[in-house]
Formats: C-alpha cells, structure tokens, sequence
C-alpha cells in the first residue's frame, strides 16, 4: 500500500499511456484519468475533498487569464478559409507559372504553398489532404514518381507547423513560457533552412533524373499586364496577410489575438477578391471553426485536469528524479526528453503533445542550464522550443506510424500505395533529421534573429 502511495503520479502516466490506445477520445482519457486516480487518491486519504473544487479555478486560470487561447479560433478560421476558399488552387497554379523553369516546379510549388499556408498546419490532416487534392493528380498526370511526388507533398503539410504564424507556435510559447514575439523570429531561420533543404534534394533529383519529375510543357499564356494582376491576387496578396498577421506581433503594435482577427478579416476580403465568398462557403468555414476550436479547448481543458492531479501527487519532482537517476547531464536529458517526444508523435497529435508532456517535463527543462552554449537562460528556451517544434514536425513524417502519411493515403488517388508513401518519406526525414542536427550543433540558427531585434 504504501508502494502505491508513493507512487500515484506514476501509475497515473502508466494508466494514461495504455488507455491512448484503447480508442477512446484522447480528451476523455485524459479526464477520466485525472478525476480516476483523483478518487483514488481520495480514497486513500491523499487527495482531500477540496482539491476537485480547485479544478475548475485551475482550468479558468488556465484559460480564461491567457492571451493565447483567444487566438486560437481566428487563426482556425484564417486557415480554413485559405484552404476551402480555393485561394490554394490559385497559389499553386500562379506558382507553377512563376517556377515554370525550375526543375521539379510542382514539387518546389507545394512547398513554397506549405509555407504561405502556415496558419492552417496546425491541423495537419486538413493541410496534408488539401494539398494531395490539389497537387497530387495533376503531378501524377505530369508523369511524376510516385515516390517523390507523395514526398514533397507530406512534407510541404506538415512544414507549417513550425514557420509563423501557425497555430503549434502558440501552444510551444505558452506551455515553455517565452514569449510569442521571439517564438515567431526564432522559427524562421530554422524553417527557411529546412525549405532550402528541401527545395535543394527535389532540384538535385530532378537533375540527375528528370524521370522522376518531368518538366512542365504547356501552361496559359498572359500578357505583362494580365500575369502582374494574377501575381497580385493570387500570391501577393495571400503573402501580404500572412505578413501582417506576423509582422503585427513581432512589432508589438498587436496582440496575438489582435493579429489573429486581423488574419481572419483578411481570407474574408480574400474570399471577396476571388469571388469565392458565399453564405453557404462561410457556413462550411465557420462550423468547421467551431468544431476544430472546441476540439482544441476540450483536450486544453482534460489536459489541465490531468496535469493538476498528476502535480498534486508530486509527478513532476517524481519525472525529474527519474531522468536524473538515469546518470545523464543537461545534453543526455535534452535528448532523452526529445525522443519521448518524438515517439509519442507517433501515435497522438501535437496538441496532446504540448499540452500533457510538456507540463510533465517542466521542471526537468527549468533545470537544464545551457547558458553557457546558448549565450543566456532565455535563449536556451528559445532554442529548446525550437527543437522541440522540429521534433513535433518530424514525428508527423516518420514511418510506420506517422500521422501525415495516413492523411495523404487517404487522400491521394488509388494508385498510390502506402509503400509509394513510405518511399517518398524517407529522404525527407533524413532532411528533417538533418535540420535538427543544424540547430543542436549551431544554436545560432535559432538564436540569431531574436538577439537582432533586441538590439536597440
């Protein structure tokens, strides 16, 4: 019994690591494990009566007292609407036009559009799958490999996730207490390093074997006058808001929230632009906004349930005895914290992610000290989210289990096997792998841009 008592925190994350796989919603899991060992603990008389009714305190301080969450149903909208709007279909053909010259032009197309589409990479599923309905057929038709083509695509939807302003960027500041200005600068070195990566392997393929990706034959053709307007409204504009979204919070001049609404204005007068606003595509738009964000709040709230309980049982000293017991300096426990991580995206979304390990792992990563390598105790943070970020993106791409392979063979025409897919991955979670690399051993990359707008 007194095993048991000591140890409540981990049986709790034992408890919660077998119940994942059993189906259910990962939110009512995470409840029903918090309240359970709750009542547990209760009835061990380790867990008094008046600590259930500080669980709503603690979820209204989690929620109601933060300026990130309100955000979050903006830049949901902004995204969609991007997305349904066909705004992307127009992105990627005025990019073929553009790029027309470039060896492998649509695979370099689908990730210049992983890019401008940012804001929706949250939800990785809807940007795999829009992008393989977008591009997937035509490059198929065009004489693509299948391999390649279902590669560039992967990794083209989950590139958003760490470039500003998407959604995961929030969730990271929040959870690792930095804030959202210097998250958004310290991602974008990183994130154009991994889009030269890319850019570079599908060219170089190209090159050595055009079988691979043949180039482009007839595409319309536009006076000066008529391609400067295409230009304009299809990728000028979609650029301009992304920008203002980013450069808004960067500035200072808006919140997060401000910023997220002047995005979500934005795809409406886009939508207008395009002529593809309709009551009846708002109506889409807005319930799949509604239904993403409560998505996003449920797990948000069954994730400070559990955390509550858990850290009430002393889990987070029990996490940071254990890694330490394991004999590992500051760079073993980073590593080892990155690859739990990196497992777990295997089997959950990100946002279960953020939301339950990164609380877990807090005071290990409070008393990691990688001043001395970083230059200060708040750029080591940023750093460490960085990686973290870079980790999440990576676990989304790497076979057998990762969540964007399942949403593009889902997507993606009948011919295109899982084995296509599997193929196609592997170069580009080597780049990934590579990424990473680059920004455990130069700090700079992610560093850089934030020591530069804090130099007066």
């Amino acid at each position: 019994m007194d095993f048991l008592i000591d140890n409540l925190a981990l049986f709790m994350v034992l408890a919660l690591a077998l119940l994942l796989f059993s189906g259910y919603p990962v939110a009512l899991v995470l409840i029903g494990v918090g309240l359970g060992f709750g009542l547990i603990g209760y009835a061990l008389e380790q867990f008094p009566l008046v600590a259930f009714f500080n669980i709503p305190l603690r979820i209204y301080s989690t929620l109601g007292e933060n300026l990130i969450y309100p955000a979050v149903p903006m830049l949901l909208f902004m995204g969609i609407a991007l997305e349904r709007s066909g705004i992307g279909r127009e992105l990627l053909v005025c990019l073929q036009v553009l790029l027309r010259r470039v060896p492998a032009s649509q695979a370099v197309a689908v990730t210049v559009i992983g890019v401008i589409l940012a804001p929706s990479a949250g939800l990785v599923g809807a940007s795999v799958a829009t992008l393989a309905y977008l591009a997937l057929p035509t490059m198929l038709e065009r004489g693509y490999k299948k391999s390649f083509a279902t590669g560039s695509i992967a990794a083209a939807g989950t590139l958003g996730l760490i470039l500003p302003p998407a959604i995961m960027l929030y969730f990271l500041a929040d959870e690792l207490g930095v804030f959202i200005s210097q998250m958004f600068l310290s991602t974008i070195v990183p994130g154009l390093v991994l889009v030269a990566l890319y850019v570079g392997y599908y060219v170089g393929a190209a090159i050595l074997d055009p079988r691979i990706a043949p180039p482009l034959t007839a595409l319309p053709t536009r006076s000066a006058l008529q391609l400067t307007i295409y230009i304009v409204r299809s990728l000028a504009l979609p650029v301009l808001l992304i920008a203002m979204v980013l450069g808004s919070v960067i500035a200072g001049l808006a919140t997060p929230t401000q910023s997220a609404c002047v995005g979500a204005a934005g795809a409406i007068l886009l939508m207008l632009l395009n002529r593809s606003f309709s009551l009846r595509a708002m109506h889409g738009i807005v319930e799949s906004t509604a239904l993403m964000t409560a998505m996003v709040f449920f797990i948000a709230v069954a994730a400070t349930v559990f955390s509550y309980v858990f850290r009430y049982f002393g889990g987070d000293t029990l996490v940071l005895e254990l890694l330490r017991g394991l004999g590992f300096g500051d760079w073993g426990m980073l590593l080892t914290m990155l690859a739990i991580i990196f497992v777990l995206g295997f089997f959950i979304d990100w946002i279960e992610i953020a939301l339950i390990t990164l609380p877990i792992f807090e005071p290990v990563l409070k008393a990691l000290d990688f001043s001395a390598y970083v230059g200060s105790p708040e750029l080591a943070s940023l750093w460490i989210a960085v990686l973290i970020a870079l980790n999440l993106q990576t676990s989304f791409l790497t076979p057998p289990f990762g969540f964007a392979l399942f949403f593009l063979k889902g997507a993606a025409p009948p011919s295109v096997s899982l084995r296509d897919i599997y193929r196609g991955i592997v170069p580009i979670v080597v780049i990934q792998l590579v990424g990473i690399a680059l920004v455990l051993v130069l700090p700079g990359l992610a560093t850089w841009l934030p020591i530069l707008a804090a130099t007066p």
